[in-house]
C-alpha cells in the first residue's frame, strides 16, 4: 500500500489515468493538458503532482518546488480525500463536495469544468480511479 499522494501512490494513478479510455483519449481528443496538484486544506503546499499533456499523464509524484506552477490545485482535508478513496464520487457528490467547500480549488476554476462535459465526464472518472488504488493511511 501507499500513502495517499506519496511518490508511490501518484505514479499508480499515473498508470490507472493512463490505461483508461473514458479520461485518456477523452481528453486527448480536446487537448487537454495542464498541470495539476492535489493536497490538504490545512497545508500550504500541495503533496502530488500530476502532468497531462494530450490527455496523457506524463509524470506524477511527490510535489516539490521545482514542478511548473498548477493549472489546477485540488484540496481537501484527509478525513474527505480518503471517503472519495473509498467510495468514489460521482458528478452530484462532486458539485456538493464542492458547493460546501469539501473541495477547493486553490488555482483553477472548477465550474468551467462543469459547464464543458469533454472535460466533466473525465474529470469525474478520474477520482474513480483512486478508487482501484491501494491507499495507505497519510503520513
Amino acid at each position: 500500500m501507499a500513502a495517499l499522494f506519496s511518490d508511490e501512490w501518484m505514479k499508480q494513478l499515473k498508470d490507472a489515468w493512463n490505461n483508461e479510455p473514458e479520461v485518456k483519449d477523452k481528453l486527448a481528443e480536446i487537448d487537454f493538458a495542464s498541470v495539476i496538484t492535489c493536497g490538504f486544506k490545512n497545508e500550504d503546499n500541495p503533496r502530488g503532482v500530476f502532468v497531462v499533456e494530450k490527455g496523457e499523464c506524463v509524470s506524477a509524484g511527490s510535489w516539490s518546488e521545482s514542478d511548473p506552477a498548477p493549472n489546477w490545485d485540488m484540496r481537501a482535508d484527509v478525513k474527505d480525500w480518503l471517503k472519495w478513496v473509498e467510495n468514489g464520487i460521482g458528478m452530484t457528490g462532486m458539485g456538493a463536495a464542492f458547493m460546501t467547500g469539501k473541495l477547493k480549488f486553490k488555482v483553477g476554476d472548477y465550474k468551467a469544468i462543469i459547464k464543458d462535459p469533454r472535460m466533466a465526464n473525465p474529470f469525474v472518472k478520474s477520482f474513480g480511479l483512486m478508487q482501484q488504488l491501494d491507499t495507505d493511511e497519510v503520513k
